[in-house]
């Protein structure tokens, strides 16, 4: 059954354009558009009330889609904010030893990336860079770096962005981790909700930082932490939201919220977490689970490795497939092809109308629930034509 159905009004804004970049900038399904309403309609009915309103039942409601979604055991390790930046920013601060001590990879998204290379150039932070490539060896050689010690904090992708290539081992670096370090913290990025995660055997031990940009398909402004309980107690960063609830903290100094809320930063656009209860809710109303969307994106990728393979799709044929789809486990909703003209054949597609994206000399294809089999076979007839 297809269900783009689902993404009417999306679609119907560019009728003629094929949108495979589900995993960089996702379509919004109809469902957001009247969540996006409803919140302007709540904000003004209920006026001076509104964080009562949103405190009240809009977050609780996000909290138990994320903990379900993610299999936690408690809504209450998790906080929202506008972006994964802000959380990072408040987990480092909590770090007491100076500089910092990180582990992390040469592939990490631009929110680590760039601020990770700035500490570094500040004196803030000593990072330890073990190298993607080759993949084949990357899960043994990590664990065993942080296996090594001598770390405050681990810093992994769930799914790579560039590459996408999934990480499996979080229970042994979890195992790892410990109240006074190293912490660990898993960037759900390319992950939540693009496939199946079940972090309950870990929730204890490490934090999860994710966001609805993509595969929650809720857009920008719903970033949320997981963060277990006596991990990081006092952020140095900190929100005024942190000071509602059950405090604790030194005598006559600042008090802390005792479980996720001691991340809270502070005001930000509700928004956003209305859009994103509105498609868990439309999901759960269609029956559809992330092993369902998981599936259907992966019958797509299939056909058009295949057809890729088969030399229907142009020189894409030419191109090093980085995560082909294979066996059953955890992946990408994308497919990412390693070519010096990615950057070229992206362009071409685009004056076809076909979106993709770009990654350095990387081109990657996102697979997502408004596409079917009709719009994967269009799109290798337009890779067969231009490139």
């Amino acid at each position: 059954m297809s269900h783009k159905f689902l993404f009417s009004r999306a679609l119907s804004l560019a009728p003629e354009r094929l949108h495979f970049a589900a995993h960089s900038h996702h379509l919004w399904p109809d469902a957001s558009f009247d969540a996006q309403v409803q919140a302007w309609t709540e904000a003004n009915a209920f006026a001076d009330r509104k964080w009562d309103l949103i405190f009240g039942e809009v977050i609780p409601k996000a909290q138990v889609h994320v903990a379900k979604e993610l299999a936690l055991p408690s809504p209450d390790s998790i906080i929202f904010a506008p972006n994964t930046h802000d959380l990072l920013l408040r987990i480092a601060s909590g770090v007491e030893s100076k500089p910092v001590r990180i582990l992390s990879t040469d592939g990490e998204f631009h929110s680590f990336r760039r601020q990770g290379q700035r500490w570094e150039e500040a004196g803030e932070a000593v990072i330890t860079r073990v190298p993607l490539h080759p993949f084949e060896t990357f899960e043994d050689r990590f664990v065993e770096a942080a296996r090594g010690g001598g770390f405050d904090l681990i810093f992994i992708s769930q799914v790579f962005f560039r590459t996408g290539q999934a990480f499996t081992r979080i229970e042994d670096l979890a195992a790892l981790a410990k109240p006074e370090g190293p912490w660990v913290v898993m960037d759900g990025y390319h992950g939540f909700m693009a496939t199946p995660t079940d972090l309950s055997a870990v929730a204890d031990r490490i934090f999860y930082v994710a966001g609805g940009y993509k595969y929650a398909m809720s857009g920008e402004g719903v970033c949320f932490l997981h963060s277990p309980g006596g991990f990081c107690p006092r952020p140095t960063i900190t929100g005024w939201f942190a000071e509602f609830g059950d405090l604790a903290g030194p005598p006559g100094g600042v008090g802390y919220r005792t479980d996720g809320g001691r991340f809270w930063g502070a005001t930000f656009d509700a928004s956003a977490l209305y859009r994103f209860n509105a498609v868990r809710t439309m999901l759960d109303e269609a029956g559809l689970t992330t092993t369902d969307i998981a599936a259907h994106a992966r019958g797509l990728m299939q056909t058009f490795q295949t057809a890729v393979a088969d030399g229907r799709a142009g020189k894409l044929g030419e191109a090093e497939l980085l995560n082909p789809v294979e066996g059953d486990g955890a992946r990408a909703r994308f497919l990412a092809f390693r070519h010096p003209k990615a950057a070229e054949w992206k362009a071409r597609l685009m004056d076809g109308d076909i979106v993709t994206d770009v990654r350095d000399d990387v081109i990657r294809f996102g697979f997502g629930l408004y596409q079917d089999e009709a719009d994967v076979e269009r799109l290798i007839a337009v890779c067969g034509e231009r490139l």
